[in-house]
Formats: C-alpha cells, sequence, structure tokens
C-alpha cells in the first residue's frame, strides 16, 4: 500500500491543466452502452473510476480500445450482458449508471446495491421511481435491483429533489423510450449538460439539460459521435484553493470559467484577487478572511469543495462556518484537521472553524475523494511532514495529482507505507 506525504511548501506558482470531469466522464462511458456504432471519448482521466467503469462495460459485450492516454474507442454493437456483478459495482457508486442505458438498450438490467465514498445516504429510490415512471418492473431480491421491459413508455417525472445521478440514469433509459419524457426539478450541473450534448451526437433527442425541465423524444436508435470530456471543475476549484492556502500566484488551464463562478465568488471575499481568462482562472495572494459556506445543488456552492474550503478556512482571521446541506455525514475530514491542529467544531450539519491554526504535521487519512485533497492542502502549510493514508480514495478522482502540484513546487510524493 501506499501513501502521500506533503512537506511545508513555498506559496504555490505556475500553470496546471486540469484534466476531463470525472463527473462527465462517468455517465457518458455508462451512456456508450446505448450506441451501435464507434464511439471515440477524448480526455478522458486517467483514474481508478474510470478503470472500473471500463471493466463494467466490457464485462457486458463492449468493446474498448485506447488510443493513447486520455481517449478511448468504444463500439457497443454487440452488448451480450445486462448483469453488472457484485464485485465491480461494490467498488465504485458511478457503476449504477449503467442500469438506465441497459433497460433502455437490453429491456432488462441486474445490478447490486453500488458503493463509493461513505459520506452519507445516497439512496437510489429516485432512480428506480423514474424507471417505474417509464414502464419497468423493478424487484429487490436482497441487494441485486432486478429492472425489466417490454417497452419503455414516456412520461411526465418529477424528482422530489435534483439528483444528480437519477437525472442522468432517468435520461439515458429514456432516450429510446417510446414517445416524449418530461423530467422535472431535475438537477443542472454541467455534467449533465455535457452527457446531453454527447447523446445529442449519438442521435438523441434531449433539450433543457442544465435547467430544471428537460425534455426527452425517444428515437429508435443511437450511432456513434467523437467526443471530447468537459474540464474537471472540482479539480480546478482545488488548485484554486492551494493558490489561496498558500498565498501563492497560480493559473488553472483548460477551465470552462461559469462552472467555477460559487468558487471564485468565496475566494474573493477571503481576499484572494482571481482573474478570469477565456478558458483558464488565475488566483494569487492569500486567503485572510473568514467565510461563510453553505453547500447547494448547482449552481449553488459544491458539495465536492466544501472539505478543500474547510481546510483554507482553518487559516484564515476569526470564526468561518461550513454547512452541508446535500450530504449528512461529509465532515469526517473534520477529525482528521483537527489532528494537525485546527480548531473546528461540528453541531448538527454546520462547522465551525476557529483560525488562524498553527497546524502541524500528521499522520492522517483520506476518509473520502474531497477529504483527501483537502488533506494534502492543509499539509502544504503545515509545520513538519503530513503522511496520508487511504489514499486510494484521492486516485478516484484526481489524475497525477502529486505530479501536478510538484509543477507548481509543492513538496509532496507517493511512497510506499511503513
Amino acid at each position: 500500500m501506499e501513501k502521500i506525504v506533503v512537506k511545508k511548501s513555498q506559496p504555490l506558482s505556475g500553470r496546471v491543466r486540469t484534466s476531463g470531469a470525472k463527473n462527465a466522464a462517468l455517465p457518458i462511458l455508462a451512456a456508450t452502452l446505448l450506441g451501435t456504432e464507434d464511439i471515440v471519448l477524448e480526455d478522458v482521466p486517467g483514474l481508478r473510476d474510470v478503470d472500473i467503469m471500463i471493466e463494467v462495460l466490457e464485462s457486458l459485450g463492449s468493446v474498448v480500445e485506447r488510443l493513447g492516454k486520455n481517449r478511448l474507442k468504444i463500439n457497443s454493437k454487440g452488448l451480450n450482458g445486462y448483469t453488472t456483478s457484485y464485485d465491480l459495482m461494490g467498488k465504485m457508486r458511478a457503476s449504477f449508471l449503467v442500469m438506465g442505458p441497459l433497460l433502455a438498450r437490453m429491456g432488462k438490467t441486474v445490478n447490486s446495491l453500488p458503493g463509493g465514498c461513505n459520506i452519507g445516504a445516497r439512496p437510489i429510490d429516485l432512480h428506480l421511481k423514474g424507471f417505474e415512471a417509464l414502464g419497468a418492473v423493478i424487484e429487490d431480491n436482497v441487494g441485486d435491483i432486478t429492472a425489466s421491459c417490454d417497452k419503455l413508455k414516456g412520461t411526465t417525472i418529477y424528482l422530489d429533489f435534483p439528483s444528480v445521478g437519477a437525472t442522468e440514469n432517468i435520461i439515458m433509459a429514456a432516450v429510446l423510450a417510446d414517445g416524449e419524457t418530461v423530467l422535472e426539478n431535475a438537477a443542472q450541473e454541467p455534467e449533465i449538460v455535457d452527457l446531453a450534448n454527447f447523446l445529442r451526437k449519438m442521435g438523441a433527442k434531449v433539450v433543457g439539460a442544465g435547467t430544471s425541465t428537460i425534455r426527452i423524444r425517444g428515437v429508435e436508435r443511437l450511432g456513434g459521435c467523437t467526443h471530447q470530456i468537459i474540464p474537471d471543475r472540482i479539480e480546478a476549484g482545488t488548485f484554486m484553493v492551494a493558490a489561496a492556502i498558500t498565498g501563492g500566484d497560480v493559473t488553472i488551464d483548460n477551465v470552462i470559467v461559469s462552472h467555477i463562478k460559487p468558487v471564485i465568488a468565496k475566494l474573493e471575499e477571503a481576499g484572494c484577487d482571481v482573474t478570469e481568462g477565456d478558458d483558464s482562472v488565475r488566483v494569487t495572494g492569500r486567503g485572510v478572511k473568514n467565510l461563510k459556506i453553505k453547500t447547494l445543488p448547482y449552481p449553488g456552492f459544491p458539495t465536492d469543495m466544501q472539505a478543500q474550503f474547510m481546510a483554507l478556512t482553518t487559516v484564515l482571521n476569526g470564526k468561518s462556518s461550513v454547512k452541508e446541506t446535500v450530504f449528512e455525514n461529509r465532515f469526517m475530514h473534520a477529525d482528521e484537521l483537527m489532528k494537525m491542529g485546527a480548531e473546528i467544531t461540528i453541531e448538527d450539519r454546520e462547522a465551525t472553524v476557529i483560525g488562524p491554526a498553527k497546524l502541524r504535521g500528521a499522520k492522517v487519512k483520506a476518509t473520502d475523494l474531497r477529504a483527501g485533497a483537502a488533506l494534502i492542502l492543509a499539509g502544504l502549510v503545515a509545520e513538519g511532514k503530513t503522511e496520508i493514508y487511504d489514499i486510494y480514495h484521492i486516485d478516484r478522482g484526481y489524475e497525477d495529482i502529486e505530479a501536478k502540484f510538484r509543477s507548481l513546487g509543492a513538496h509532496i510524493e507517493r511512497v510506499d507505507e511503513d
């Protein structure tokens, strides 16, 4: 097993390019099951989660060819399976996204309950209610979920909560259904827009993605296309916070600026200078002013940036508050930050952080993907050496993370555990 070791670093400086978005790549990979011709995906991030999804596709009969580090060619014409193995489903929550495409293409799908980060209850009931509304029959056989249908039929579906995964899964199921499906109170994340753009290139009829109402008119079949995955807004935000916590000067390239407006606003509120380019953003100066943060569905402040900003608040002046409204168990990184000297108290879903703390290196663990990123950020300004364990979580969402941080002057390396 490996660990990441971070030592106190000088203010970071330079340029870094974000990879393609993990949270766009995974549903798009699942959606390739709908195609009957060659599909080429570009800027696919080299991540553990992506590798798992490729295994899922291949287990179902898709042919996946690597054309380079970040390019894939996928052909699902010979799709011959509808059961996803327990081992693969248990490794990653997003593997459940194959359910919609398989139901639409094969008329049946069998999936175990998904795994992933332990950040709270993420029930799949909204996915299943959507499939039932489209005409599927759902059976729960002690953890194995079976959905089957003769032919899905378009309908109107209202989501009780704007779930990203449910929105994506229902869209993918509906693209081959008879008639029109109207999805109301849909999630509006940029990754959903990217999925819709990809599906349209294959011949799907999807309008309204990025708004709360999405209309999908079913078609007979989908073909192939070439598509580039959008930049990862969470990776971009992580490097922006890295500049802010170290008082650096970092330009992040391959960015869609409109996707990171909440991050920009909070960094400016903390006292940093942020300069927006056409496809880049530059962050200079150290954050000093305390913050109030509340996570919300897009276009609100992203829950996937909450942990990184909590790390930042430990070095800001005064009392900051971080309120988590999306997941109920997403403060596990607070205990790890407190091992490093942070002063944090938690009541229900709100954390209060008193700064600036004199952070010191410690042995900590990445309790989930974004928690791991937060610990790297804290390690950059902590006295001494920070050793981060359970880094497989980090590898699920950040490509070449040590190399990218080192290119900016960070003291970070991956070593074998003691």
